[in-house]
């Protein structure tokens, strides 16, 4: 492309145009306004990769049309790809990071809303990812309606790229820590104020110092309100635009009609203030919702999927030249060189060399599997011991990694969303609320016209759902930060709420039950003169080079000998030279080169020899995790149903089930039977907990009721998970289960005492027995009392609900397995 060429379209560049866009840190010259705006678009949305991995330039916006809007860039197919793929022959799903949800409401909102469009199939936004996958029809609707109109409803819809996400993040952090500070300061500075006033009006002040201190408060409290508040005021603006009254309505008019209220006292120096109350009421929900967050942003749920398990750039062969090019550039046809410990960039055909290839992401399968000439690799494996050279068979989309990734697709579609308990009471409750204010309102106007309006306002502060709007998110937030301190990072908003109805738990294998990693179970000598020390220090030298995981087995032996000469013999063994002795390590017919007998026992039995013979047998086999035994029956004894589901093909998962105590297993599943086999189970009633590390496990662990990922897990397997376990301790998930039960309890028991409160408050409001300033005081009290029963959970032991009972027996129905 010249100089002179626009650098979207490739148009020449008018002479005296002054059109231009940022691009890769530089100013890139556009033709038009249209292309200027396209390119723009496309810069603002985070995919400037479009422009690196184009095959040629894109078309030039039709002049004769409108001018295009902002989202308009998003309808390029080239800018789909990125984000868009295809369902099935007629549909498309757009994977989309929506900035601005807070709450289920907000779910609620975006899915009723896009549901409705014309070509929209199906909607299912996560709250905790801040995600949401769309089900279209691009022959009725284009992603730009689709971003529109998630901008007219008040959010920030972006392409889920890595960038984007990542942005995201870093937006949302700062900006609730300046809002939580802005609170807390304000909190702090007017409370200080409060006190006095409340001292001095009854033991009398001097009008001067009481307008003074009135005049401080309203200085300090306004960036609260208009700061750090803000998120509640446009929240309720969303909701009362989509007719919904979700808990940010009443709580936006008590803030805005107390601030109001104050305000008017304070300038004419009449009635009362309520700075603190409006303070102190918006750092408790700030805190809560902050608290939430960094779990989610912890817990790396916005990660990119896909291209963290693929390389950036892959070693292309063309003729005699060899170069690395980006692996978006890869085509069907190319030939590719892998190299030892490469990952696999796309489907292909080995057409020359022999190698093990790790597929146990894929597959779940520990072994390495061989490849040989003909054989097929898939992208996201990665190369063993030896270089082959690949012929590219699917690229892109059309490998099995994106089979997989559409798998989770579906069941991220297809898996029931969650609505907290706070908004579906709140729904009824807000309209009653407001109905009161109004009737106390009208009713005080004709018995006493300057009393109405602070009746009116008594009867909404002191019945403000605080407390309500507290109860669920603050315990939430007590639990969710008592299970990160027992090893658990709860990553999604729900896991809380589903786990009490969970009544079967499923298990992956490798890397789950076991530790993922092989180790030596077993050394029998063959050789006077021989012991096991001896015996670890040759085969570590042997195993010193390659990348097999077997030779993990050895990390710890490995620089005590040296080995020279190494050989690698694909599939059969190594051999090399240690102290002028040839050794051989692997396969009996490898090392000796004739018929052995094997021993007895668990595991993979591989010989050691030299030149005058055997030398001893060495058992390698993965060890189950030491909590593996008393976390299956802690769970079985909780009356759930545990089951073991393994991609491996080995006899290995019959005995580490036996081993853990797990009668029920499966083994040889593909990612495929995996989810086949857990809707199975959903559709005959079960609520499933999966707990898995593998990407084979992704699928299920999305569609599954609740899911866990291991700390070890591929990043796509965690992103995709409801909680991550940091220690690998299984113990800890009977524990949570129990805790979840007791923030049921707590959840229960804060929404009784707010409702309890509202109601024997609310007649005395009405009737003007309770002035504004002790309104004020009582929600404060009453939102403390919630906040101080949300902290026992941080105190709760786990094994028992928080009446100190047993689980309940799996199969319970399900409305005594839920919030409500």
């Amino acid at each position: 492309m010249g100089a002179d060429s626009c650098f979207h379209c490739g148009l020449p560049v008018p002479a005296g145009s002054n059109h231009s866009v940022r691009i890769d840190g530089a100013e890139r010259a556009m033709c038009c306004p249209g292309c200027e705006a396209v390119a723009g678009a496309i810069v603002a949305g985070g995919l400037d990769n479009f422009y690196r991995y184009r095959d040629s330039s894109s078309e030039r916006p039709d002049e004769t049309s409108h001018q295009p809007d902002r989202w308009s860039a998003y309808d390029l197919p080239e800018v789909q790809q990125q984000y868009v793929r295809d369902w099935n022959a007629e549909r498309k799903l757009a994977s989309l990071l929506i900035g601005g949800i807070s709450c289920a409401a907000c779910v609620w909102l975006i899915e009723k809303h896009l549901g409705q469009l014309t070509g929209v199939e199906k909607v299912s936004v996560n709250a905790s990812t801040q995600r949401a996958q769309i089900c279209f029809d691009p022959a009725e609707i284009q992603p730009s309606r689709l971003f529109a109109e998630l901008e007219r409803i008040g959010y920030r819809p972006a392409p889920a790229t890595a960038s984007n996400s990542e942005g995201m993040i870093q937006r949302e952090h700062r900006a609730a820590l300046r809002r939580l500070g802005v609170a807390g300061l304000g909190t702090m500075q007017v409370m200080m104020f409060a006190i006095a006033l409340y001292f001095g009006g009854s033991s009398g002040i001097d009008g001067e110092f009481e307008r003074y201190l009135r005049w401080v408060s309203l200085i300090v409290a306004t960036p609260v309100v208009f700061y750090a508040a803000r998120p509640f005021f446009s929240a309720a603006l969303r909701s009362l635009r989509a007719r919904h009254l979700s808990m940010d309505v009443p709580v936006s008019l008590a803030i805005g009609l107390a601030y109001t209220a104050s305000f008017y006292a304070t300038v004419f120096d009449t009635g009362e203030v309520y700075f603190e109350s409006i303070s102190m009421f918006t750092f408790f929900l700030l805190l809560g919702r902050t608290v939430e967050m960094r779990a989610r942003h912890r817990a790396g749920l916005a990660s990119g999927g896909l291209a963290q398990l693929l390389p950036l750039t892959a070693t292309r062969i063309d003729g005699a030249d060899i170069s690395n090019v980006p692996v978006a550039a890869l085509a069907v046809g190319d030939r590719i060189l892998l190299r030892p410990g490469d990952t696999v960039p796309a489907d292909g055909e080995v057409i020359e060399g022999e190698s093990g290839v790790d597929e146990s992401l894929l597959s779940g399968e520990a072994a390495l599997q061989q490849k040989v000439v003909g054989s097929t690799v898939y992208a996201g494996s990665v190369n063993g011991d030896s270089t082959l050279k690949v012929r590219i068979t699917a690229a892109g989309q059309s490998t099995r990694l994106s089979a997989i990734e559409r798998l989770v697709e579906r069941a991220q579609l297809e898996k029931p969303q969650q609505v907290a308990l706070a908004d579906r009471v709140a729904g009824t409750f807000v309209g009653l609320v407001l109905l009161a204010a109004l009737a106390a309102f009208a009713v005080w106007w004709q018995i006493d016209s300057a009393r109405a309006f602070w009746v009116a306002l008594s009867v909404l502060v002191v019945t403000c759902p605080c407390a309500l709007s507290l109860a669920t998110p603050a315990a939430l937030a007590s639990a969710t930060l008592r299970l990160q301190q027992m090893g658990l990072l709860v990553a999604s908003g729900n896991l809380l709420e589903t786990l009490p109805r969970i009544n079967r738990i499923v298990f992956d294998k490798t890397g789950t039950l076991t530790r993922g990693e092989p180790r030596i179970l077993q050394i029998e000598l063959l050789r006077d003169g021989w012991n096991t020390q001896r015996v670890k220090d040759v085969a570590a030298a042997l195993e010193s080079q390659t990348n097999h995981p077997l030779a993990r087995a050895f990390r710890a032996w490995r620089g005590n000998l040296l080995a020279r000469e190494l050989k690698v013999h694909t599939g059969r063994g190594l051999e090399g030279v240690i102290d002028g002795v040839c050794y051989r390590f692997g396969r009996a017919d490898f090392a000796i080169e004739t018929e052995a007998r094997i021993p007895l026992g668990e595991g993979q039995w591989l010989l050691l020899a030299d030149s005058d013979g055997p030398v001893a047998w060495i058992a390698l086999g993965d060890e189950l995790r030491p909590s593996a035994g008393a976390a299956v029956a802690q769970l079985e004894g909780s009356a759930l149903q545990v089951e073991l589901l393994s991609g491996d093909q080995s006899a290995e998962v019959a005995r580490l089930a036996g081993a853990a105590g797990i009668a029920q297993f499966r083994a040889g599943t593909s990612p495929e039977d995996k989810l086949a086999h857990l809707q199975q189970l959903q559709g005959g009633g079960q609520k499933v907990l999966m707990v898995g590390d593998g990407l084979n496990d992704v699928p299920v662990l999305s569609g599954a009721d609740a899911s866990v990922a291991m700390m070890s897990a591929a990043d796509l397997a965690q992103s995709r998970a409801d909680a991550i376990l940091l220690n690998g301790d299984l113990t800890v998930l009977p524990r949570a289960i129990a805790l979840a039960y007791k923030a049921r309890q707590i959840v229960r028991q804060n929404l009784a005492w707010a409702l309890g409160y509202n109601a024997l408050a609310l007649p005395l409001a009405v009737c003007g027995l309770v002035p504004p300033w002790a309104a004020a005081i009582g929600m404060s009290i009453s939102s403390l009392i919630v906040v101080l029963n949300a902290m026992r959970l941080s105190r709760g032991e786990a094994g028992t609900t928080a009446a100190g009972e047993p689980m309940p027996a799996a199969g319970a129905p399900a409305e005594q397995n839920s919030w409500s």
